[in-house]
């Protein structure tokens, strides 16, 4: 089964444009999504469609694009819930790791940073399982 969703780049003059990604059975961009989807429904049903809203509504990221904008999902996060984030981006990475089943290396004297962490989780699924 392959999953196709759209994602949102900018070319060199600043103008948007949708392209259609195919998506495989377990790439890390789908893993990571279903992370996302787990973490936000254990806030409830209508809480994750209120987040994903207010996601796409008053920071233009739509569920299907969060995969490719991390960096953005988080900031969006971080407005919605202020410290509270840290807990989602907690759960999101527990949920992520279930998934993948690949531990991460982390220092644990580097102050943790969600971005970082799925950056790092995204380049050793990818070593591991030659998959994107």
């Amino acid at each position: 089964m392959n999953l196709f969703i759209r994602n949102s780049t900018v070319n060199s003059k600043g103008a948007s444009f949708r392209g259609i990604l195919k998506l495989g059975k377990n790439t890390f961009d789908k893993l990571f999504l279903e992370a996302v989807d787990d973490a936000l429904s254990s806030l409830g049903d209508s809480a994750r469609q209120s987040i994903y809203f207010h996601l796409e509504s008053r920071f233009k990221i739509p569920r299907n694009e969060i995969p490719y904008r991390f960096q953005d999902f988080a900031a969006g996060l971080e407005k919605i819930f202020g410290v509270g984030a840290r807990f989602l981006e907690i759960l999101i990475m527990k949920k992520l790791y279930e998934k993948t089943g690949k531990p991460i290396e982390w220092n644990d004297s580097k102050e943790f940073v969600f971005t970082e962490y799925l950056a790092m989780a995204k380049q050793s699924f990818s070593q591991n399982s030659g998959k994107t």
